[in-house]
Formats: structure tokens, C-alpha cells, sequence
């Protein structure tokens, strides 16, 4: 009965590993409809190096003499994220490079692209309660260093498009101070400057009451849609930088290198787990073949997770981080099998040996993957763009090691001895003749005391 459940648990596991194949692979068009499914390994985000794209570098000087030049570095670093991930490049990074440089790459982005025509003059953006003329600057209530937030909205219940602005603690005090003001005034107005505060103003708001809630609505006017509502809030962030951007570095990676480079790091991944599954199946018999469903299960669970995880962007270092996981993977099994061997051969049989094995291999196992876990996220916060993707891969390639060792393989073979716990030889399992067969321990379980053995308040009976 045992080994009737253990063939259809293997069936199973079967049907699901030939399923996990089909999911990877693509492009798979759908029968029936216009619809193509990728599979993981299309649909994973790929870097700079092997897609193609702009690479663009610039140097920074405040706009301030009062300014704390690192500080309204890390700021602007986060507007041109948030701006370039609004105008759909949400695999940009932006990063700092240096004390005073800023780097931003886009992944499948055309040297022809527009995208970066709203650095070339950046303008600060400040609110004022009066208009500036050629005499006296007005007072600045609000600039951009007061603002977190800037994005389109559409209001359902006054069934109005516009855009909302959120402030720091600092520029919530400040707003209210300002509207304030600009409600007690005869005009009500609030004007927006982007740039230099003089001339005629950016734009003009007009404000009935306090705000004091750390965030606005902006409507009205010409914001009739969707897309005027997107390019005011663009205009509005993109005046939020607070510093000068000076490109000394712009660079254009070709696509047909990406491609290439992809294809040959796949060709030298597929070519290194045939083989490795060829030894392992060799070495240890049976015991390899199903390390090496394990090493299949593992990578399925590699290209789901690198195209299911956001942040993840597959680059050349990470396909070596993706490689140098899988050595690790078959490291853990070659642990296990070699103890499994050594139990074996004190003259344990099969199921105590296999039992005994796993046990004595859990520790050398956790703790050689833990110092390699530290290393990849000292790596990831420490390191530049190519050390991180070769973090973050090994990283996640580690930890679905473990789980494929530790987990998948030990089920595998606890499946398997009902099959066969008898026979050593597919195992590649040997014992030296004269060798005494040592039996499992059975475990005592301490005996029940009798309801004549225990005396409550009296004399025992």
C-alpha cells in the first residue's frame, strides 16, 4: 500500500514538474484567441546590459548657497524616479554615483527617446501670496523641498480631474500658514512660480479656506482631463528638484550585445546543469536522478520568482549569481548523499542510514548558505548597479537552494523507500563485507502509571 502511494506522489510530482516546463518556456500562443503567453523566462525584467538602453550621467550643484547639497541630492534622486516612473519607464534606475553625480539608466529605451528634455533647464518651484514685479521679490511660503508627493487624481464625487500634492511636516505648517493667509486676503489667490520668482507666475490658485491637513486638491481651469492633469503634476515635480543637473556622460548600449550576451550566459546555464545532472546521476544512482528533479523544481521556482518579484532586474552578474546558486544547490545534495554513503557504510540500513544522513547534513548545509545569504545583502546595500544584480539573484538563488535541498529533496527520497529500502545497488550504496548491520533504535515511550499507583491525599493500595 505504502509503495502504490508512493507511485502516485511521484506521478504527481511528475505532472506538476512537466506543467512548471511548459510555464517557463514561451512564447506559447493560445488557441482559440489572439492572446501569446511568454512563460517566466520572457516575462523576467531585464537590465541595462542585455536589453539595451540609455545610460546618462550628471553632475549636481545646489541652487541654494543655504542648501545641503547631499541632502537635495538624495531628494531629486527620488523626483526622477517617481517622474520616470510615471511616464512609464518603471524599470529605470536612478542612483547617486560619487559625493556629487547622479546616474540614471533606462533599460529598451531608443537614443531618439524624449525622456530626459525636462532636465536640460530643471526649474525650482515656489508659492508665493503675491506677485513678483520688478522692484520686490515676494516672500516664498512653499518650495520643493517642502512637497513628498505630486500625482494625478480624479475626484468621483465632484466628478473633477486634478492633482493632489502632499507636504512634509515642515511644508504642512507652511501651507496652512500660507492658505491662510491667502483666504483672509482680497484676492485669495496663491501664485506658482517654476523657476526664477519674477514676471508673470507658473500658475495661479485660488484658496477659500485653511488647509491644514498636510495635503491638497488642485482643479479647475485647464485641467478638463486625465492627460492635462498628468502634465500638470509633471511640470509641478519636475520643479521640485533642488539641484542643477549638468550631463557630462550620455551612452547608448546596443540591444544586439544584450541579446547575445543573454543568449550564450543561458546557453553556458543549460549546458552546466546537463552535466551536472549527468555526474549526479552517475555518482549516486537513484539518489541522483532525484537530486536532479530537485535541481528542475529549483529552476522553475528561479524564473518564477525572477519575473514575479518587482524590484528584479536579470542582468550579466545575475545570470553568474543564477549559475553560482545552482553549484550551491548541488553542493547541499552532495552533502546529504555522501552522509547517506557514510551511514550506510558503518552498516545502518537504507532507511537509518538515509534518516541519519539528512540529519548529520542540516547543519553544514544551513550554515555554508547563511554566511553566503550575508555576503549577497552586504553586497546589495554596498555594492554598485552590476554588483547588486549579481547580489540580489545569488541571494534568492541561495535561499531556493535550501528550500530544494532541505525540502524537495528529502520528500523525493522519503517517497522513494517504500519502493525500494532494500537493494543498495541502484543507490550506488556499499558496505565492506564482515561489516555488522546495525539495527534502528527503537524509542521507548515511558509507561502509563495505574490508577492503583498514585495516591491522593491517602496511603498507597
Amino acid at each position: 500500500m505504502a509503495k502504490k502511494r508512493s507511485i502516485i506522489k511521484f506521478v504527481i510530482m511528475a505532472i506538476l514538474v512537466a506543467i512548471g516546463i511548459v510555464l517557463c518556456c514561451g512564447p506559447i500562443p493560445i488557441a482559440g484567441t489572439s492572446y501569446v503567453y511568454n512563460g517566466f523566462a520572457n516575462s523576467i525584467s531585464k537590465g541595462l546590459d542585455l536589453s539595451g538602453g540609455l545610460s546618462v550621467v550628471y553632475d549636481c550643484e545646489t541652487t541654494r548657497a543655504d542648501a545641503d547639497l547631499s541632502k537635495s541630492i538624495d531628494a531629486t534622486v527620488t523626483r526622477l524616479s517617481e517622474i520616470l516612473y510615471s511616464e512609464g519607464y518603471s524599470e529605470a534606475i536612478v542612483k547617486r554615483q560619487g559625493s556629487t553625480r547622479i546616474r540614471i539608466e533606462v533599460p529598451s529605451a531608443k537614443e531618439s527617446d524624449d525622456i530626459f528634455t525636462f532636465l536640460e533647464n530643471p526649474r525650482t518651484l515656489s508659492m508665493t501670496l503675491e506677485m513678483a514685479n520688478g522692484e520686490v521679490t515676494p516672500d516664498i511660503y512653499i518650495t520643493g523641498d517642502d512637497i513628498t508627493d505630486v500625482f494625478a487624481t480624479y475626484n468621483s464625487q465632484d466628478k473633477q480631474y486634478g492633482v493632489t500634492l502632499r507636504f512634509t511636516s515642515e511644508g504642512k505648517s507652511k501651507f496652512a500658514e500660507l492658505t491662510r493667509k491667502a483666504s483672509e486676503s482680497s484676492s485669495k489667490n496663491i501664485y506658482i512660480y517654476l523657476g526664477e520668482v519674477k514676471g508673470q507666475p507658473w500658475n495661479t490658485l485660488t484658496c477659500e479656506s485653511e488647509i491644514n491637513d498636510g495635503a491638497t486638491f488642485i482643479s479647475g481651469g485647464s485641467l478638463n482631463s486625465q492627460s492635462a492633469a498628468e502634465e500638470y503634476a509633471f511640470s509641478i515635480m519636475s520643479g521640485t528638484f533642488n539641484v542643477k543637473l549638468s550631463l557630462i556622460e550620455n551612452s547608448v548600449i546596443s540591444a544586439t550585445l544584450g541579446r547575445n550576451a543573454l543568449t550564450l550566459g543561458l546557453i553556458a546555464g543549460a549546458v552546466a546543469l546537463f552535466i551536472i545532472m549527468i555526474i549526479m546521476a552517475w555518482r549516486y544512482g537513484l539518489f541522483g536522478v532525484l537530486a536532479d528533479v530537485a535541481l528542475v523544481i529549483y529552476m522553475i521556482l528561479m524564473l518564477f520568482f525572477l519575473q514575479a518579484i518587482p524590484f528584479v532586474q536579470l542582468t550579466l552578474p545575475g545570470i553568474a549569481g543564477i549559475i553560482l546558486s545552482l553549484g550551491m544547490a548541488v553542493d547541499g545534495n552532495v552533502i546529504i548523499f555522501e552522509r547517506i554513503r557514510e551511514e550506510y557504510a558503518s552498516g545502518k540500513r537504507i532507511p537509518y542510514a538515509v534518516k541519519s544522513g539528512f540529519k548529520k547534513a542540516f547543519w553544514p548545509i544551513f550554515d555554508s548558505n547563511i554566511t553566503t545569504i550575508v555576503t549577497s545583502i552586504i553586497l546589495y546595500i554596498l555594492g554598485t548597479a552590476a554588483i547588486k544584480g549579481f547580489a540580489i539573484t545569488l541571494l534568492l538563488g541561495i535561499v531556493l537552494s535550501m528550500f530544494t535541498t532541505l525540502v524537495v529533496t528529502r520528500f523525493l527520497v522519503k517517497w522513494y523507500l517504500p519502493i525500494n529500502s532494500t537493494n543498495p545497488k541502484p543507490l550506488r550504496l556499499y558496505r565492506k563485507e564482515g561489516v555488522e548491520v546495525i539495527e534502528e533504535p527503537v524509542e521507548e515511550k515511558p509507561a502509563k502509571e495505574s490508577a492503583s499507583e498514585i495516591v491522593v491525599g491517602g496511603e498507597e493500595k
